[in-house]
C-alpha cells in the first residue's frame, strides 16, 4: 500500500463497509420510498482531509474514476450452496415486500380480500392486486387533499363565519346636500333588529289586535317589547307594566294590548331576522336624532353592539350607580369595551345595557369572519406572489439570460456567474483535458468517411466543436417520419465531422399502417458498408432490462452512412426463442433500454470495463466509421431525439455552444413546436400548451438551473464533463446507471416512474446525482414534432406523461440540497408544482362552483375571481414579450376553453389508471395491442439466471484478429491493434504502478479486487488482467483468457499481494483515490 504524504492529514470515514460487507456504496442524496437505503452515498466524503493539497498531490491523488458497475453475478454453485437452493427450483416474482406503505394500502383496501379481486376483477397475481391497492392509497391521499383545499376555499367560511349577518346602513351622503342624513326605509326597528313592515303588521294584529297604520313605516317599536324577560335587570329596574309607542306624525299614543308589554322572544319565535341596523364609527358622534343636549352623544359600542343610552339621559337617574352613570356619559360616542370590561361594577350591568339600550350593530365583522379574511388573503396572496414571481423570472431568462447561453463567456457574465463556471472547473475552457494523451499516435488508418462535408450555411461556432452522438430512437414509425428526422439531423449547420448518428431500433415491430418492420425501414435509409444491404449482421448478446430468460437479448449492428453522415443502426432482434409468428415484438425492450446500451456502452469505455458482445461490436465498427479512427471516449456530448421530431438547422450548434459556455451544465433542452397545429381540435389545444411549459415552466426553472424534466424528443446530455485536469462522467456515471437500469419492480411508484416516463426519471436522477450541475432550457434551439390527432392517443400519452410526473416530482421533493434556500429554493418550487398537480381537479370544480355562487347570492367571494384573472392574463403578457406572434392569442383562447380537459379530465383519467402502465392507443403495432413488456404480469424463471459474456476491449480485438473469418477484410485490413485507451506508448511511459482498493457496491465479498492505477492517470490493463488471475482459487469466476497476449509484451512485472496480505491490508484501511466520489466530485 502506499504511503500518503506526511504533510497531509487524512481521515478515513467510518462510513466505508468492511470487504467481506454486502452493503453498498450510497450515492443518491436523500432517501426515497422508492429507492433502497443502501443506494445513497453520505453526504461527506470518505476521504476528508484537514490540509489543502498541493497541485502537485492533487494531480496524484485525482485519477480517473474507480467505481464501475460490472454485471457479474454468482455462479449458480455459490447461489445454490449460500441459499440451499434445489438447481431446479423456480423463483416466482410475486413478493410484496412489507412497508409502512403497503400497510396504509392494504388497510384501506382490507374490506377488498384478494381471491375478490382475482375473481371478479381479472386481477389474477399479487403484484397486480398489490398495484391496485396503492392505486386506491394513493387516490385516497389525492381525496384529502382536494377536501383541504375545497375547506380553505368554501367550508372556511361556513366554519369561521357561519351566520353572514345581513345589515343595513344606519346613515347614508348625500351628495345633492354633501350631508350626512338618515336612512329611511320602511322596516320596522326593534332594539338594533329590523324586520318587515307587513310582517310586524301581522303579527301585532293577530296576536295582540294592534294596528299599524303607514305612519309607523321605518319607525322605532322598541319600547312596545320587554327586553328583559329574563328579569336580569330587576336589580337596576322594576318591571314596566305598561309600553307606549308615540305615532311619530300623532301625539295619540298606541298601547298594547292588557296595557301590558310584549315578550321579546314571542316575536322572535314567530319571525327570526337577521337584519340589523349597522352603524359606523362616523355615525356615533353625529346627532341625527332630537338630543338632550347639542353637544352630547347618545351612541356608544360594547362589544360590537351599538347601545342608544338616549333615554337613560332623559331620565336624569343613576339607576347603575354613580360610577357606571359617570362611564356612559364620557363613554358616549365611542367604543367603551376595554373600560366596561376592567370595571367590575360596569362588567356586572353590561348584559342589562346590552338588552333594553341596543340599538343596532357596528360596522365591523366577527373574529371568527376576521380570520378568515386574513387566511384567505394569505392564500390569495402567496399563490399571487408566486405566479408572478414565476412569470418575472421567466421573462428575466428570455430578456437576459437566453441571450447570453450561446455566447461564449455569456453565462459567465452578470448576476447569474454564481450559477456557472464557479461551480465547474477551475481551468481555462482551452485547458481541456483528454482521456489519452497528445502522444498516443495511433497506427495511420484510412477511415471510410474522410469524404467532403454538405454544403449549407457556416457553422456559428466552428472554433469549439465537441464530438457528438445523435441518438435516435425508433419503435413503429413509419418510413416518412424517420427520413424526416434524419435529415434534419444531417442538415444541421453543425460540423459533420463531430456528429455520429446512432439509431435503435427497439424490436422487429411493424407499426400501423406499415408494410415493413421499422428496423427495415431504418436499414434501407443507410448506406450499409461492412455487408451488403440484404445482408444481415451476427446478432450479439447483451444484458437488456428485462427479468428471467428476456434479461439477454440479442441485436445486430449496423455500421453506415446517411447521407455522408457516420451512422450506427442497433436492431433488437431477440432470442431465438422470441422467434415465433405469435411474437409480434421480438427483441423488444423498451425505450429505457435502448438508452441504457448507449449509457453503458459510455460507462464501459470510459472506465476501460468488460464489453459485451455488442458493446464491443459497436465500439470497433463506431471507431471505423469516424474520421482518423476516432475512439468512442473522445465523445462528450449526446443528442436524444425521438424518431417523429424535425430539429432546426442551427438547432444543436446552439446546444453546443450553450454546453462549451458553461461546463457546469450536464444537460439541456431546446424548444419543442407542434407540427400538425391545425390537424384536429385535439393538436390546436395542444399548441399553446407546449408554449407555456416552456417559455414558463422551463424558463423559470432554468434560472435555478434544475429543469425538472428534458423531453426526450429533444434533449441533450453531457456524456463525461471536464472537472481538474480530468473527467468527470455525467450521462455514463455509474451511479445513474445503477438507479436506471433496474429490472425489478414491484411497487406502483417504481412502474410509474421506469415503466411510464422514463425521460423524466432520468432527469430526476441526474439531478438528485449532481444537484450542484445545472439542467437549463435554450430557446434558440428549436424542433418540431408530430403530437397526437385524436383524443383517445392524447388520453393514453397523458396519463403516462401526468402519472410520471408526479412520482418523479415525489422523487425531487426529498432532494433537500437543490439550489436555493427555503421559499427560494427549486425544492420548494417542486413541492408547489406536485400539490398544484394533485389538486386540479378540485380547482376546476371549485371554479365552477364560485360561478354558480355569484349568481345566488349577494356577496360573493372574489378572490377566486381575482386567482383565475391572473392565472389567465399573465400567459397573454408572456406571449407579447416572449413569442412576440399575435397568433398564440389565438391558441390561448382555444386552450382556455380546453381547461376542462387539461385540469379535469385528463388528471382524473390517469389518477384512476396509475395501475395502468401500458402505452394504450400510444404507438400501437400490426397485430399488438400496444401493451409493454413489463412487471405487472406474473413471472417465473429458473434460479440460474442467464449471464452474458464479457471481456476487456484488448482480449476482444485479439480474438477478432486471431479469427480472419469473423469480419469483413476490408474492415480487417484497416482496423488498429490498440485505441487511445491503451498503446505501446502509454506502457512505455507508465513509471509506477500504485495498487489501491475499494470496495464496490457492485461486486459481492469474493469480487473485491485491487485497482490499479498509473500516474498519469490511465488505468492499466495489465492489472485488470492480474484482478481475474488474483482470485486463483476461483476458476469459475475467471474468463478464459489466451495464453499469450501481444499487446502485455511492454508491461514490467507487477508485484501481487497474496490473499492473506490483502485481506490483512483490507481490514486495516480502505480509502478509495477517487475524489469525485466524495461531495467534491459532484
Amino acid at each position: 500500500m502506499t504511503k500518503l504524504p506526511d504533510n497531509d492529514q487524512w481521515k478515513i470515514s467510518n462510513r466505508v463497509s468492511n470487504l467481506n460487507s454486502t452493503q453498498q456504496l450510497s450515492l443518491g442524496r436523500s432517501q426515497s420510498p422508492f429507492s433502497r437505503l443502501d443506494r445513497y452515498k453520505p453526504k461527506s466524503p470518505i476521504i476528508k482531509r484537514d490540509s489543502p493539497q498541493s497541485p502537485e498531490e492533487e494531480r496524484f491523488y485525482t485519477p480517473n474514476p474507480i467505481i464501475i458497475q460490472d454485471e457479474i453475478l454468482p455462479s449458480a454453485q455459490q447461489q445454490q450452496q449460500q441459499y440451499k437452493i434445489d438447481p431446479e427450483t423456480t423463483i416466482t416474482q410475486d413478493y410484496i415486500p412489507w412497508t409502512w406503505w403497503s400497510g396504509y394500502a392494504f388497510f384501506l383496501t382490507c374490506c377488498i380480500p384478494s381471491w375478490a379481486l382475482s375473481t371478479l376483477g381479472g386481477k389474477k397475481t399479487k403484484l397486480i392486486q398489490q398495484a391496485w391497492r396503492e392505486k386506491i392509497a394513493l387516490c385516497s391521499i389525492i381525496i384529502i387533499l382536494c377536501m383541504c383545499l375545497g375547506f380553505i376555499t368554501f367550508g372556511m367560511r361556513f366554519a369561521l363565519c357561519p351566520h353572514e349577518r345581513e345589515s343595513n346602513a344606519y346613515s347614508y351622503y348625500n351628495q345633492s346636500t354633501s350631508q350626512t342624513e338618515l336612512t329611511w326605509r320602511s322596516d320596522i326597528d326593534v332594539y338594533g333588529r329590523l324586520y318587515p313592515f307587513e310582517i310586524m303588521k301581522t303579527f301585532l294584529e293577530s296576536r295582540y289586535n294592534i294596528t299599524l297604520s303607514k305612519d309607523f313605516e321605518g319607525a322605532n317599536l322598541s319600547p312596545l317589547f320587554d327586553a328583559d324577560p329574563d328579569k336580569v335587570c330587576n336589580l337596576y329596574l322594576k318591571a314596566t307594566e305598561f309600553c307606549t309607542v308615540i305615532n311619530p306624525y300623532t301625539s295619540e299614543p298606541t298601547a298594547a294590548l292588557n296595557h301590558s308589554c310584549i315578550a321579546i322572544h314571542e316575536l322572535t319565535s314567530w319571525f327570526s331576522s337577521d337584519n340589523f341596523l349597522e352603524f359606523n364609527w362616523d355615525d356615533l358622534k353625529l346627532q341625527l336624532r332630537k338630543s338632550v343636549a347639542p353637544d352630547q352623544p347618545y351612541l356608544m359600542v360594547l362589544s360590537d353592539t351599538v347601545i342608544d343610552i338616549q333615554s337613560y339621559l332623559i331620565a336624569n337617574q343613576t339607576i347603575f350607580g354613580k360610577n357606571v352613570d359617570m362611564l356612559l356619559r364620557q363613554t358616549a360616542g365611542q367604543d367603551a369595551t376595554f373600560i366596561f370590561s376592567t370595571q367590575n361594577d360596569a362588567k356586572s350591568v353590561w348584559p342589562c345595557i346590552s338588552r333594553i339600550y341596543a340599538a343596532g350593530v357596528i360596522s365591523s365583522d366577527t373574529m371568527g369572519c376576521i380570520a378568515y379574511e386574513i387566511v384567505t388573503d394569505f392564500f390569495l396572496a402567496m399563490v399571487a406572489m408566486l405566479m408572478f414571481t414565476r412569470y418575472v423570472m421567466a421573462l428575466v431568462f428570455h430578456w437576459w439570460v437566453s441571450r447570453r447561453l450561446t455566447l461564449p463567456g455569456g453565462r459567465s457574465r452578470g448576476i447569474f456567474a454564481w450559477r456557472s463556471i464557479a461551480g465547474g472547473n477551475q481551468f481555462p475552457k482551452k485547458h481541456r483535458p483528454s482521456n489519452s494523451s497528445s502522444q498516443d499516435t495511433l497506427l495511420e488508418t484510412t477511415a471510410l468517411n474522410d469524404l467532403p462535408q454538405i454544403p449549407g450555411k457556416p457553422n456559428i461556432y466552428e472554433n469549439d466543436p465537441r464530438h457528438t452522438i445523435l441518438f435516435v430512437t425508433c419503435y413503429s414509425e413509419g418510413r416518412e417520419s424517420i427520413k424526416s428526422t434524419l435529415d434534419s439531423l444531417v442538415e444541421t449547420t453543425y460540423s459533420n465531422n463531430h456528429k455520429l448518428l446512432f439509431i435503435v431500433a427497439d424490436g422487429i415491430i411493424t407499426g400501423s399502417g406499415n408494410s415493413t418492420p421499422t428496423s427495415e425501414i431504418c436499414r434501407s435509409l443507410l448506406t450499409l458498408v461492412d455487408c451488403e444491404q440484404d445482408e444481415e449482421e451476427p446478432a450479439c448478446e447483451y444484458e437488456a432490462i428485462a427479468d428471467g430468460a428476456r434479461r439477454v437479448n440479442r441485436a445486430r449492428v449496423y455500421a453506415g452512412y446517411y447521407k455522408l453522415i457516420p451512422a450506427i443502426l442497433v436492431v433488437k432482434c431477440g432470442t431465438e426463442s422470441e422467434a415465433n409468428p405469435s411474437n409480434f415484438k421480438p427483441g423488444n425492450r423498451g425505450k429505457r433500454d435502448s438508452q441504457v446500451i448507449l449509457m453503458t456502452f459510455f460507462q464501459k469505455v470510459i472506465f476501460y470495463d468488460a464489453f459485451s458482445p455488442l458493446d464491443y461490436e459497436i465500439f470497433w465498427k463506431m471507431k471505423k466509421l469516424m474520421k482518423g479512427g476516432l475512439s468512442p471516449d473522445k465523445f462528450e456530448l449526446v443528442l436524444m431525439v425521438d424518431a417523429d421530431t424535425r430539429v432546426a438547422s442551427d438547432s444543436i450548434t446552439h446546444m453546443v455552444a450553450a454546453m462549451n459556455n458553461d461546463i457546469t451544465l450536464m444537460g439541456l433542452c431546446g424548444e419543442t413546436k407542434v407540427a400538425n397545429k391545425t390537424e384536429s381540435w385535439v393538436t390546436a389545444i395542444q399548441v399553446f400548451e407546449y408554449f407555456i411549459s416552456h417559455h414558463y415552466a422551463k424558463a423559470f426553472e432554468s434560472i435555478f438551473g434544475g429543469v425538472t424534466c428534458l423531453p426526450g424528443c429533444f434533449s441533450m446530455y453531457r456524456i463525461k464533463a471536464p472537472k481538474h485536469g480530468g473527467w468527470v462522467p455525467i450521462l455514463a456515471n455509474p451511479d445513474i446507471i445503477q438507479e436506471f437500469n433496474v429490472t425489478t419492480v414491484n411497487t406502483l411508484h417504481a412502474k410509474n416512474l421506469l415503466l411510464l416516463g422514463e425521460d423524466r426519471f432520468l432527469s430526476t436522477l441526474m439531478l438528485r446525482v449532481f444537484p450542484r450541475r445545472q439542467m437549463i432550457f435554450v430557446p434558440q434551439a428549436k424542433c418540431r414534432t408530430i403530437v397526437p390527432n385524436s383524443f383517445g392517443v392524447l388520453l393514453s400519452q397523458r396519463r403516462r406523461w401526468i402519472n410520471s410526473t408526479m412520482h418523479n416530482l415525489m422523487e425531487l421533493a426529498l432532494v433537500s440540497d437543490l439550489c436555493g434556500i427555503a421559499c427560494l429554493s427549486m425544492q420548494f418550487v417542486v413541492v408547489i408544482d406536485l400539490i398544484s398537480s394533485i389538486v386540479l381537479p378540485a380547482a376546476i370544480l371549485l371554479l365552477l362552483a364560485f360561478f354558480i355562487n355569484m349568481g345566488f347570492t349577494d356577496s360573493p367571494q372574489y378572490q377566486p375571481l381575482f386567482i383565475l384573472l391572473v392565472t389567465l392574463g399573465l400567459p397573454a403578457f408572456l406571449i407579447l414579450f416572449t413569442a412576440k406572434k399575435v397568433s398564440y392569442i389565438g391558441w390561448m383562447a382555444i386552450y382556455i376553453l380546453a381547461l376542462p380537459i387539461w385540469n379535469f379530465v385528463l388528471p382524473i383519467y390517469s389518477f384512476w389508471h396509475f395501475d395502468d402502465f401500458t402505452w394504450g392507443e400510444t404507438r400501437k403495432v400490426n397485430g399488438g395491442d400496444g401493451h409493454i413488456y413489463n412487471q405487472e404480469e406474473k413471472s417465473t424463471f429458473p434460479f440460474v439466471i442467464p449471464t452474458v459474456e464479457k471481456k476487456l476491449w484488448h482480449l476482444w480485438e485479439h480474438e477478432r484478429l486471431k479469427s480472419p473469418g469473423n469480419r469483413p477484410q476490408k474492415f480487417k485490413r484497416n482496423m488498429p491493434k490498440f485505441t487511445p485507451l491503451y498503446s505501446p506508448k502509454i506502457a512505455r511511459r507508465a513509471i509506477t504502478v500504485s495498487p489501491r482498493t475499494v470496495t464496490s457496491p457492485i461486486y459481492p465479498p469474493i469480487y473485491q479486487q485491487p485497482v490499479y492505477y498509473m500516474n498519469n492517470n490511465h488505468m492499466d490493463p495489465l492489472a485488470r488482467h492480474h484482478q481475474q488471475l488474483y482470485h486463483n482459487n476461483n476458476q469459475h469466476l475467471i474468463s478464459q483468457q489466451p495464453q499469450s497476449i501481444p499487446i502485455l509484451q511492454n508491461y514490467r512485472p507487477i508485484p501481487m499481494y497474496s490473499q492473506q496480505q490483502q485481506q490483512q491490508q483490507n481490514n486495516n484501511l480502505h480509502y478509495t483515490l477517487n475524489r469525485r466520489i466524495s461531495n467534491n466530485f459532484y
